[in-house]
């Protein structure tokens, strides 16, 4: 839902908890609306100029701060103020109640950075950032939005849609000179670049697996039969004790998910029930449940006592790893736990020997969970996508891309060429924005917090 531009709107743009608290004002009327409210021991707020700071109260309520922000040089575009005041929520209910009562209205979730977009401050690619990076909370999170958010990750698709362009001004211009049966454009050529811009699509659309993994968590299954030390390790993860641990096989009947941060990443571990075939009717939906999560893992932790372990057996969790593994599968971990208890039995393979107990191989474990989830290469420096809107768009793009491939295998003329070519530029383009819809832009905005 897009809102009335010309409206002066204000919000609170500081949580509750605080000793400050910033309420935000924009729009034409923004410091008229201000000039009402607070009374500035010097001049008036219309007459400040941007990047400015006055001091000020508010009549019977508090003492006040106000930054100004004139046009176009502010975060939505518009003539803008912040009012600091204490952090009382019954100043801050006050102070939004005045502003209302003097021409303002409470801003809708989002409609801060929808103006800044909508005012060319940003693209859309950036805006949608801008709540990720409210809602990161790991450092590769962190680190993922910021960098969308200052424009390089922008950049790549602008850099595809102009690929594109190019390839559809080839055929546009033969279809200009249609009556005289003249190809301008080579098929070979075309054909070559359009296998080049499909590739390119193509990495961009599998790179969400790790965006997605980075903004929500990396989920990683610690699987195995029952009483292999699962939960110890979990604890042992943890630093503390989250799943309960017994020498009674079957204790855990349900998956256990727990979160921690490790360098700088947040990982999302899943405790599940021992695999084995059971008559226990509540043990046998928790062996279900964590076969549902298996499919889901990105990594899998494959955990045997290393007092079981034979050569060439099969590891807990495998079929569900690999490339022929439903969904692309999960990377497989090897660990042989309990490693305390018994003699190195020599060629382990490829396995990491841990002793959750004391503390052996954890951090060789640690780091091949960095490594297995792909954040201990150069990901910082690459196009990572982490919006499902924008895998979306993505895989649109590569269906009418591989589409076109397939007319010119079979020689159809160069209008339906074209046809596919623009389908793919608009998915392309509607990724930052300049193709959009109403509805597109009130579903995306409608889910930023009040006051950006």
């Amino acid at each position: 839902m897009l809102t009335a531009l010309q409206d002066t709107i204000c919000a609170p743009a500081t949580g509750t908890g605080g000793a400050i608290a910033i309420v935000r004002v924009s729009g034409s009327k923004a410091l008229e609306c201000v000039d009402a409210v607070v009374s500035l021991r010097r001049g008036r707020v219309c007459e400040a100029p941007g990047y400015s700071l006055r001091y000020g109260s508010v009549e019977g309520l508090d003492e006040v701060m106000v930054s100004v922000f004139r046009a176009p040089h502010s975060y939505t575009g518009e003539d803008s103020a912040e009012i600091s005041c204490h952090a009382s929520p019954y100043i801050v209910g006050e102070l939004l109640g005045r502003l209302c009562e003097a021409g303002c209205r409470m801003a809708e979730p989002g409609e801060f950075t929808q103006r800044a977009f909508l005012n060319g401050k940003m693209d859309l690619a950036q805006a949608e950032s801008v709540a990720d990076l409210i809602a990161s909370d790991s450092k590769a999170a962190h680190d993922l939005a910021l960098r969308q958010l200052q424009g390089s990750y922008s950049s790549e698709f602008r850099e595809l849609r102009d690929q594109l362009l190019r390839l559809s001004s080839l055929l546009e211009l033969e279809l200009d000179f249609s009556e005289e049966e003249l190809e301008f454009a080579d098929r070979s050529e075309l054909e070559s670049l359009t296998r080049e811009a499909l590739a390119r699509v193509e990495k961009l659309r599998d790179s969400y697996r790790l965006g997605n993994a980075i903004k929500a968590g990396v989920p990683v299954a610690i699987v195995g039969e029952p009483n292999a030390g699962k939960s110890t390790l979990l604890n042992a993860l943890l630093g503390e004790d989250r799943a309960i641990v017994s020498p009674v096989a079957g204790t855990t009947r349900d998956t256990v998910e727990e979160v921690m941060v490790l360098g700088g990443v947040k990982f999302r571990f899943i405790d599940t029930a021992g695999l084995r075939e059971t008559s226990d009717p509540v043990e046998r939906l928790g062996v279900e449940r964590s076969l549902q999560k298996l499919r889901s893992a990105s990594i899998v932790l494959s955990l045997v006592d290393c007092r079981q372990y034979r050569e060439g057996m099969r590891w807990p969790g495998e079929e569900f790893c690999g490339d022929a593994a439903p969904g692309g599968g999960a990377m497989l971990l090897k660990v042989l736990s309990k490693c305390d208890l018994a003699e190195d039995a020599g060629d382990l393979g490829g396995a990491i020997r841990i002793s959750a107990k004391t503390g052996l191989g954890m951090a060789e474990l640690r780091a091949a969970l960095l490594q297995g989830c792909g954040l201990a290469s150069d990901w910082a420096e690459s196009s990572i996508v982490s919006s499902a809107r924008h895998r979306e768009s993505l895989c649109a793009a590569a269906m009418q891309l591989g589409a076109v491939l397939d007319a010119m295998r079979l020689g159809l003329p160069a209008d339906l060429l074209a046809e596919h070519l623009r389908s793919a530029i608009a998915a392309i383009s509607g990724i930052i924005g300049e193709i959009s819809t109403d509805q597109v832009l009130g579903e995306i905005f409608s889910k930023f917090c009040i006051g950006k």
